[in-house]
C-alpha cells in the first residue's frame, strides 16, 4: 500500500488481445511483437512473499482507525489455531446480526473465512463464506492447484515442485458461522483467460468482512478454453451463467443448501473484471442487485434495483484502455465512484501478477514444461506484470479498500463507509483520480 511512490509505464502489444480479450470492454489500440515474459516480478517487490506483504503496506493495516469499542480483529486467527477474545457484534442493513468491522475497510474482518468448491447449474464454482467462529482452530489454510485451469492433456506436465500454487488466506469446509447473518452475497465474474479464483485475495478479503462471495468458472473464456482453442471465448455467455448462479441462490439446494436461510438475496453486489466486467453491465434491473463492481471494464447501466457503481481501472492498461474506465463511469446512474491506479495494468485487480511470480509467472512455468500458450493469451498475462508497474500487493491494498467500502456502504449499511471512501485519494498516494458523484 504506498502512500506516494512512483512506476514507469510500458506498453504491451494488445491488437491481437483486443479481439478476443475485451469485448465490451474496448482496446487502447496499441499493437506490437509480444514477448513471452509473462509474470515478472515487478520492481521491489519479493517474488517470494504470500498475498499481504511487499514494499508497500500491506492490505489490512491501512491508516484507518478501528471504533473504539471493537474488538473484532482480536477474535481472528492468526494461522496457527488459536484465537483470543472474540469479536464485537454490530447490526447490518434491517436488523442483521453482524460481527463488528475495522472501520478501515481495507483491514481483514473478523471472520475465518471458509471455502467449499460446488456445482451450480453445471459450472464449477466456489463459495467463500464467514465461519464459524474458532472452527478454524488446529487446521491449515488452503492453495489452489492452477494446474486445474491447464488443458487436460496438459495437466501432467508440470511437476508438483514447479506448481505455482495459489495461496489463500481461507480453510476448506469450515462450517458457516449461523450464529450471525443473514450476509449479503457478492457475485465475481471472471475476465478472459481467466479463472474463479483469479482475484482470490480481494474475495477472501469480502468473506472476512461478513459476506458470502461466489465465483464460477466459464465456459469457452476461462484459461483451458483460449489454450485450447482461441476462438472459443465468442461462445461464452457469462451473463447467461451468472443469471443461473444468481437463481440458484434464490432457493439454495444440492450443493449450495448450506447457505439456505443465511444469505440476504434481497443485498447482492456483483463485481467483475475485464469482460466480467462488461457482462455485469445490465444486472442493476435485476431485484436484489443493488452494487455493481466493473473493474479494467466499462460502466453500468440504469437499474431498478442498482443502488450505487464503482468503475475502477488501471491508468497503464493496454487491454482495456483506462479510458473505457471514465466514459464508463460518466455512462454510469448515480451514486457512482471511479477509482483509477496509476502505473496500474489490466491484472492490477487480480491475483494473476503474484501465483508463480518467483518462475517468471504461471503461463511461463507452463511453456517450461512444454504448454502451448498462444501470443495474444501471453501478452494479455503481462499486462500488469511488468517491472515498473504497480506490484500485486500494492494494487491488492487499494482495490480491497474501495470495493470493501462500497460493498459495505450499501449491503451492511455501514455508517463510516462514505466518510472512508472519500478519503482513499489522500490514502493511497498510487490513486489517480477519485470521482464520486452521490
Amino acid at each position: 500500500m504506498l502512500r506516494k511512490g512512483r512506476q514507469s509505464a510500458r506498453a504491451v502489444g494488445a491488437a491481437f488481445v483486443c479481439a478476443f480479450a475485451s469485448f465490451a470492454v474496448g482496446c487502447s489500440g496499441s499493437s506490437g511483437t509480444v514477448e513471452v515474459d509473462a509474470g515478472v516480478t515487478p520492481t521491489g517487490a519479493d517474488a517470494s512473499a504470500p498475498p499481504g506483504t511487499g514494499t508497500g503496506t500491506p492490505p489490512g493495516t491501512g491508516t484507518g482507525t478501528p471504533p473504539a469499542a471493537d474488538a473484532s480483529t482480536s477474535g481472528t486467527n492468526d494461522g496457527g489455531g488459536s484465537t483470543t477474545t472474540p469479536p464485537g457484534e454490530a447490526s447490518g442493513c434491517n436488523g442483521a446480526k453482524l460481527l463488528a468491522v475495522p472501520a478501515d475497510p481495507g483491514a481483514r474482518g473478523p471472520w475465518a473465512v471458509g471455502a467449499k468448491t460446488v456445482t451450480v447449474a453445471g459450472l464449477v464454482t466456489e463459495v467463500w463464506y464467514p465461519a464459524a467462529l474458532g472452527s478454524e482452530a488446529g487446521k491449515a489454510k488452503i492453495s489452489y492447484d492452477i494446474r486445474e485451469h491447464l488443458p487436460a492433456a496438459d495437466r501432467t506436465k508440470i511437476p508438483d515442485a514447479d506448481n505455482p500454487l495459489q495461496p489463500c488466506d481461507c480453510y476448506r469446509d469450515l462450517p458457516l458461522d449461523m450464529a450471525h447473518g443473514a450476509y449479503p452475497v457478492v457475485q465475481f465474474i471472471h475476465g478472459t483467460a481467466a479463472f474463479r479464483t483469479q482475484s482470490l485475495t480481494q474475495m477472501a478479503h469480502w468473506a472476512s468482512r461478513g459476506f458470502v462471495v461466489i465465483a464460477s468458472d466459464h465456459p469457452k473464456i476461462q484459461l483451458s478454453d483460449l489454450l485450447t482453442n482461441i476462438l472459443g471465448s465468442f461462445g461464452a455467455d457469462q451473463k447467461g451463467d451468472a443469471t443461473k448462479v444468481l437463481d440458484a441462490l434464490n432457493a439454495p439446494t444440492g450443493d449450495l443448501a448450506f447457505l439456505a436461510g443465511h444469505i440476504d438475496t434481497t443485498r447482492i453486489a456483483i463485481s467483475g473484471h475485464s469482460a466480467g466486467g462488461g457482462a455485469l453491465a445490465g444486472f442493476g434491473s435485476r431485484p436484489g442487485v443493488k452494487v455493481l463492481i466493473p473493474m479494467a471494464a466499462g460502466g453500468s447501466q440504469a437499474g431498478t434495483s442498482l443502488v450505487s457503481t464503482l468503475v475502477m481501472g488501471g491508468v497503464d492498461d493496454h487491454v482495456g484502455a483506462y479510458s473505457n474506465q471514465q466514459s464508463g463511469y460518466t455512462s454510469s446512474p448515480k451514486k457512482k465512484r471511479l477509482v483509477g491506479l496509476l502505473n496500474a495494468g489490466h491484472l492490477a485487480f487480480s491475483d494473476l501478477c503474484f501465483i508463480g511470480r518467483d518462475k517468471g509467472g504461471i503461463l511461463k512455468v507452463a511453456q517450461d514444461h512444454g504448454v502451448s500458450v498462444p501470443s495474444f493469451v501471453a501478452s494479455l498475462a503481462q499486462d500488469g506484470c511488468k517491472a515498473g508497474q504497480l506490484s500485486a500487493e500494492d494494487g491488492w491494498a487499494i482495490v480491497n479498500y474501495a470495493t470493501t467500502g462500497v460493498l459495505e456502504e450499501t449491503l451492511t449499511c455501514n455508517p463510516t463507509s462514505t466518510a472512508a471512501l472519500a478519503k482513499t485519494k489522500t490514502l493511497f498516494t498510487n490513486v489517480s483520480e477519485l470521482q464520486e458523484d452521490l
